[in-house]
């Protein structure tokens, strides 16, 4: 009740919605890289399969089946021959759209250029996190930060009531023999999930905690209570202090491929800000939501929703984090 949600660190928007929109995560990338790598040997425009005398290059079949390597997927004879059956639809498909001119439509080419944007976006991210790996010595130094703002982490008890005055009371009683602290918490808190426990919160950081609890814990010594109420949006705290220790952190060993990543992301999302602070953006007056006004009633029924192809994707691809 008193512990405040924890919502998991958000690394800026911008870069997360870049990857997001790729067609394989970064490892994902880096599996394909490595297996284009290792088969340099084969000839640049080796050949899959044709569709009507285009070619389906060897080089796009496998790095779609290292794409599904990656996410479980088996690479054998079988599933090679279902994704050349589905990629040979596709080309016929868009061999048809051709042939209809629908490549030149505006909704079409307005489309291609997304995509193109996307591709084109991700190519630089990508590149980014290639060529600009984390050093050891970043690592430490994030590490240490870490370690310093941690700070320390303390076992308490409190009990939680509706009013100062029952908080007065209390205290009152705690005065004259603090060993009844468990059995006024099971009796009179009414926070449900320590008192039970005697108003056991087991160890935990103040920063978990809300501002007016965490400035009261750390200003106790070891063995005593709050001398007065202390509140906040639950209600009145009387609190006691069991214990104190540094922070237990995992080794930085433990924790490097994902500081790693975090450092990664801040630097990605650093140069991402000075590239679009650089930049003239202008939004125009049209692009403003318009003026919400009652629904019209109609007789005919309002045309379903088509995805895109984007939104599609968007759709079927999780934002990583």
């Amino acid at each position: 009740m008193l512990i405040k949600s924890r919502v998991a660190q958000v690394v800026a928007g911008g870069a997360v919605a870049l990857l997001a929109l790729s067609a394989c995560t970064p490892k994902e990338a880096d599996k394909t890289a490595a297996a284009a790598a290792s088969s340099s040997a084969a000839s640049a425009d080796a050949v899959a399969a044709t569709v009507n005398g285009m070619p389906i290059p060897m080089k796009r079949l496998n790095q779609i089946m290292q794409q599904q390597a990656a996410r479980g997927m088996p690479d054998n004879a079988e599933t090679r021959k279902d994704v050349i059956d589905k990629l040979a639809l596709q080309m016929i498909v868009a061999q048809q759209a051709t042939t209809k001119g629908l490549d030149k439509t505006p909704e079409v080419t307005d489309e291609l250029e997304l995509t193109r944007q996307s591709i084109l976006a991700n190519a630089f991210v990508q590149d980014y996190i290639k060529t600009n790996a984390v050093t050891d010595d970043v690592l430490k130094a994030e590490y240490d930060k870490m370690k310093a703002q941690s700070g320390s982490e303390y076992k308490a008890r409190h009990i939680l009531v509706q009013t100062e005055d029952e908080a007065k009371a209390i205290i009152a009683k705690l005065n004259k023999d603090p060993k009844q602290f468990d059995a006024l918490a099971k009796a009179q808190s009414k926070d449900p999930g320590s008192k039970d426990k005697g108003g056991d919160l087991g160890w935990f950081n103040a920063r978990t905690m809300v501002p007016e609890f965490s400035a009261a814990v750390a200003k106790l010594e070891k063995g005593k209570f709050t001398a007065e109420p202390v509140k906040s949006q639950f209600g009145y705290h009387v609190i006691m202090l069991d214990d104190t220790r540094a922070t237990q952190l995992p080794t930085l060993e433990e924790v490097k491929p994902q500081l790693s990543q975090q450092v990664q992301q801040q630097s990605l999302k650093k140069l991402l800000d000075d590239l679009k602070s650089k930049a003239k953006i202008e939004i125009t007056a049209a692009a403003a939501p318009a003026p919400a006004s009652a629904p019209a009633v109609s007789a005919v029924p309002a045309p379903a929703t088509v995805a895109t192809p984007v939104a599609a994707a968007a759709a079927a691809e999780p934002v990583k984090k």
